[in-house]
């Protein structure tokens, strides 16, 4: 059974800082791109960053500088640094890992498996 459960999430100040983590079970990790993805009510979700299995990197435009992405190939992790948190990155944020091998690509159709979301609240 494929498995990513992500962890960290909470509430934080504008300006402050939050990791989130994800863990991986029943899958094979370090052939997958993995993302980061947030949502807020009545939005679509959208990708915040990509990791590819070579370790390429992508991210939103809106968290260029800001965000990191990071994987652990070892302990089948994935890590989302947030620096200089703003309200605006309040959101759920979604782990995802995409088909065995394929590149990272745009949009929610490149990712096959999915975790329930953590919450990250920014207040100002």
């Amino acid at each position: 059974q494929v498995q990513l459960v992500e962890f960290g999430g909470g509430s934080v100040q504008a300006g402050g800082s939050l990791t989130l983590s994800c863990v991986a079970s029943g899958v094979t990790f370090s052939s997958r791109c993995m993302a980061w993805f947030r949502q807020t009510p009545g939005k679509e979700r959208e990708a915040v960053a990509m990791i590819n299995w070579d370790r390429l990197t992508t991210y939103a435009d809106s968290v260029k500088g800001r965000f990191t992405i990071s994987r652990d190939n070892a302990k089948n992790t994935v890590n989302l640094q947030m620096i200089s948190v703003q309200p605006d990155d309040t959101a759920m944020y979604f782990c995802a890992a995409g088909v065995d091998w394929n590149r990272c690509a745009p949009g929610r159709e490149a990712f096959v498996y999915w975790g329930q979301g953590t919450q990250v609240t920014v207040s100002s």
